[in-house]
């Protein structure tokens, strides 16, 4: 029986490149083996996600995901809960491209990333459970956890880097402190914290030694808790997480996780919703608990 391989594309990432190589990949699917087909993302809410969980239902057994983040994000929202879930290939066209980084697939050339299914070589991934939603990179909160949300995708689709630079120049000054109990393996946290990192890989808009100790595969998520909310304090401690020495600081909090809880404790001073980020967009607020799901879908690697 044929095997069947389904592209979620989006076609306005990363300058409409998608749009202009979809034949080369299904190409490429078909030299290896696939049956290919490819659906285009349109602009109804979560149409990447509601394709995946369709053709995974229907028994494929390859999505390729091409876009950024946000899409890639979608599609793994789509699968997730299946039994039986299909493998997943990442071709990124987005502003950061964090997963893709950290499963050493290229950035630049989105037709040498889809040979990577001709390669053959894959692994399973941790996929995190947040709420009822579901995260491949990061979960994160607190003030500067809003810059990646905070930046319009026309911003992002005509300035890349620049965009979150502009942001973060408007937001620096507003980064403030929340009372939260967190909850995880090895204790808890109780008190002011400016923002906490839950991660999946090393990689964190580009910066690779956010998580310096991440494993892919291990089932356990790397917990980070910045206590401080100076913004002198904020960029010394950027500065150092360049060579991964922000985890040895006192204003740091550096463990790993199976799971995560948390919880707000002082709602008084302020109406505001705290949101979440999950892979760069919202994906709920807080209160709320956090699950490593060890090795839940299998991807092509480089």
């Amino acid at each position: 029986m044929t095997k069947r391989a389904r592209l979620i594309y989006n076609p306005v990432s990363g300058h409409e490149q998608n749009i202009r190589n979809v034949a080369s990949i299904l190409d490429i699917l078909e030299q290896a083996g696939y049956e290919a087909s490819a659906f285009r993302t349109t602009a109804e809410p979560f149409s990447a996600q509601k394709e995946a969980n369709r053709v995974g239902k229907d028994g494929f057994e390859l999505i390729v995901g091409a876009g950024g983040d946000g899409t890639i994000n979608e599609i793994v929202n789509g699968i997730a809960p299946l039994d039986h879930r299909p493998q997943m290939a990442v071709i990124p066209s987005g502003t950061t491209n964090d997963f893709a980084r950290a499963l050493k697939i290229p950035r630049d050339d989105l037709v040498a990333a889809a040979r990577l299914v001709l390669q053959g070589k894959t692994r399973k991934m941790d996929i995190g459970k947040a709420g009822d939603k579901y995260f491949m990179n990061i979960a994160a909160s607190g003030s500067l956890t809003e810059l990646t949300y905070g930046v319009p995708s026309e911003w992002k689709s005509i300035l890349g880097y620049t965009a979150y630079l502009l942001k973060g120049a408007e937001m620096f000054p507003k980064i403030s402190n929340n009372k939260m109990r967190l909850t995880y393996d090895k204790g808890v946290y109780e008190g002011d914290l400016s923002m906490f990192f839950l991660g999946m890989t090393n990689s964190i808009g580009g910066w690779e030694q956010v998580m310096p100790d991440a494993q892919l595969s291990d089932g356990l998520f790397q917990l980070i808790v910045v206590k401080t909310s100076n913004p002198i304090d904020i960029l010394r401690l950027m500065a150092m997480a360049i060579n991964g020495n922000h985890v040895k600081d006192p204003n740091i909090i550096y463990t790993k996780t199976r799971s995560l809880k948390v919880e707000l404790l002082d709602t008084s001073h302020s109406k505001k919703k705290i949101a979440v980020n999950l892979d760069g967009d919202i994906g709920g607020y807080l209160p709320m608990s956090f699950t490593n799901l060890q090795q839940h879908i299998e991807f092509f690697v480089g």
